[in-house]
């Protein structure tokens, strides 16, 4: 990750604007999507065995959480392409597979961009997994 960073850092110019958004570090949590990660990616048998698992309980997490809060429950299949450009199967098999998966807390990102005389500017943080996203302007 460091050196992804690094290169974006050589395309901002003096007072421009860097914008990113990297994982939330969520220790053993970010650890064990690694590992699923991993084994989505070790060939046929490890992506049936991924998929077999978590694309049922995704549908069942979602479809009981509608159900309990007395929500459409097909509603969020249908309106979700509208919301993030793809369908929420692609979204998962996407969010499954997608190595690398690089993890950092907000005071890592700060702290790198501060040693690099950037001033954070704004700042949207998670506390869950998900991405923390930064706008840093250049000095």
């Amino acid at each position: 990750m460091n050196y992804a960073l690094e290169n974006v850092e050589i395309a901002v110019k003096e007072k421009g604007k860097l914008f990113i958004a990297i994982y939330n570090d969520q220790g053993n949590t970010s650890e064990r999507w690694r590992k699923v990660k991993k084994i989505y990616n070790s060939g046929f048998i490890g992506k049936i065995f991924i998929i077999s698992f978590f694309i049922p309980y995704f549908f069942l997490r979602g479809f009981i959480g509608d159900i309990v809060r007395f929500r459409n429950p097909f509603k969020r299949y249908k309106e979700y392409k509208n919301s993030r450009g793809m369908s929420i199967i692609h979204d998962w098999l996407d969010w499954l597979g997608g190595l690398p998966f690089e993890v950092a807390s907000p005071e890592a990102i700060f702290e790198y961009f501060k040693k690099k005389n950037y001033t954070l500017t704004k700042l949207k943080t998670k506390t869950s997994l998900g991405c923390n996203q930064f706008v840093f302007q250049k000095s």
